[in-house]
């Protein structure tokens, strides 16, 4: 059940970064609604706290399993990436490659978490 709710918050996550890219960088509109501020970070949060109980549930953690390791400087990179896009450089060229950038970065989470490969697309 936790895997499930932790699949659930990634699939939320991206949804929601797309969401909200796709409507700024598309329409040109800000997202003005109060709850569209407050979700995505609600939505991290359960993200981030499932990720860490499965990484201890399974015995598995950052910088002693590589993959592990892999997606948590992904993570750093998708946040960074992300705040270039959606704050710092909103309505530039830059916001819109940073946009796209860390879009690539969570699918390459992603594919590392299904492999356990930090390798892209990697199969055991």
């Amino acid at each position: 059940m936790l895997k499930t709710l932790h699949v659930a918050t990634v699939v939320i996550s991206l949804a929601l970064f797309v969401g909200r890219g796709s409507w700024f960088y598309i329409f040109g509109k800000q997202l003005t609604s109060r709850w569209l501020k407050i979700i995505p970070h609600v939505n991290d949060t359960f993200l981030l706290v499932t990720g860490i109980t499965l990484a201890v549930r399974i015995q598995q953690y950052p910088f002693a399993h590589s993959w592990l390791t892999v997606k948590l400087i992904c993570l750093v990179i998708y946040i960074v990436l992300g705040m270039l896009a959606m704050k710092w450089h909103k309505g530039t060229r830059a916001g819109l490659y940073c946009w796209v950038g860390a879009i690539l970065v969570f699918l390459y989470m992603i594919s590392v978490a299904l492999s356990k490969n930090p390798l892209p697309l990697a199969l055991n």
